[in-house]
């Protein structure tokens, strides 16, 4: 269906989310219609981020809002919908739309298999009820479901709409752009070319793609990375497990801007504990780009002066390929734990592919690596 259709279903005028490839079409309208707007649209650090912002829009207008995201982030939703918008709290009604990734039957990834099997049972448990709209959903069927949602909305319930891959068309194309000049996919291959042997951990999306093909490219092994191809802003955690307990081996964390923003309170854990062998290289694009180049608000923020907050011994922001190098040497070198934010244009190759490998033996490799160090 087209989603203006769906939007007109919902009749609602505050929207609130994290960006999910499933729900482009949402997000580009959401973009086109409103761009970012804190009385009709906010791009969240996380789920749980995003459903409290629209708990307190309620409680300011009495309105019902809109939360989107990917089944991913239902985890980060559990303990506002379990604590603050049941009923049996403060019966605070809200609708989300929710992206289904990993759906039963549909190939995906491996970190949606999981989710996706779980996705409407976890919704069941939060005690939120479900229509899921696929291709040949019609625009009548979701208005009726709708207007079944109506009653459990008025009685401070919750209620969702679950999208399959494919459900929603928008035909107006949004371009996102950052003007920023450097490439991930060169970032991480320069950053490859100063840490040698040295362990890494990638962030989730494209960033983990694109460092198991440069391996691919150079012949190197795979044992030095430890892939995150899910659990989102968690990567700097990994690492910093991995380098508390490495402490003689220089460790490298490749991380995103919307990751880093997901989770960012892992900053200050890692600056009150300090490893000193951990760097920390956060390629800031600003967006969302994985899943569709939507805005973070990393733009606007000093992440250099946050880390230095934190306790990070250093930190420093580059946007040029020879300051990297420079910086990525002397972190090599340095004694304490180092941020390095690297500021990317949005893009990536059109025939970027998936690891070949599987998360277990990913896993396996990289342990078997670290053992011997």
């Amino acid at each position: 269906m087209k989603v203006e259709e769906l939007v007109n279903i919902l009749n609602a005028d505050f929207y609130t989310g994290v960006p999910d490839s499933q729900l482009k079409p949402l997000c580009n309208y959401l973009m086109h219609t409103y761009g970012i707007d804190p009385q009709h649209h906010v791009i969240a650090a996380n789920e749980g981020n995003c459903t409290a912002l629209a708990a307190g829009y309620h409680l300011a207008t009495g309105k019902v809002p809109v939360v989107y995201m990917q089944n991913s982030g239902e985890g980060n939703i559990i303990n506002p919908v379990a604590s603050l918008l049941n009923e049996k709290v403060y019966a605070i009604p809200m609708l989300f739309v929710i992206g289904w990734r990993g759906e039963p039957g549909v190939h995906d990834e491996p970190q949606h298999i999981y989710q996706g099997e779980v996705t409407l049972k976890l919704l069941e448990d939060m005690d939120i009820a479900s229509f899921v709209i696929g291709k040949e959903i019609t625009e009548e069927e979701v208005q009726a479901a709708m207007e079944r949602f109506r009653p459990l909305l008025k009685a401070g319930k919750q209620a969702a709409f679950v999208i399959r891959k494919g459900a929603l068309l928008y035909d107006e194309k949004v371009n996102y752009d950052n003007g920023n000049s450097m490439l991930r996919e060169e970032i991480i291959r320069h950053i490859t070319e100063v840490s040698g042997e040295d362990p890494i951990i990638s962030t989730t999306g494209k960033a983990s793609r694109e460092l198991f093909e440069i391996r691919e490219a150079k012949g190197q092994s795979h044992k030095y990375d430890f892939l995150t191809v899910g659990s989102m802003g968690h990567s700097s955690s990994i690492a910093m497990g991995v380098a508390v307990n490495k402490s003689e081996n220089k460790v490298w964390c490749i991380d995103g801007d919307g990751a880093v923003l997901m989770h960012m309170g892992a900053m200050a854990v890692m600056g009150a504990a300090a490893p000193k062998n951990l760097i920390h290289v956060v390629i800031n694009n600003s967006a969302h780009e994985t899943v569709g180049g939507m805005p973070t608000v990393a733009g606007k923020i000093d992440l250099p002066a946050i880390a230095k907050a934190c306790g990070y011994v250093y930190a420093v922001s580059v946007e040029d390929y020879g300051t990297l190098d420079r910086e990525l040497a002397e972190a090599k070198e340095r004694e304490g734990l180092s941020l390095i934010e690297v500021k990317c244009g949005i893009g990536a190759r059109e025939d970027l592919g998936r690891p070949t490998t599987t998360a277990l033996e990913n896993k396996e490799n990289f342990m078997n690596y670290l053992a011997q160090l």
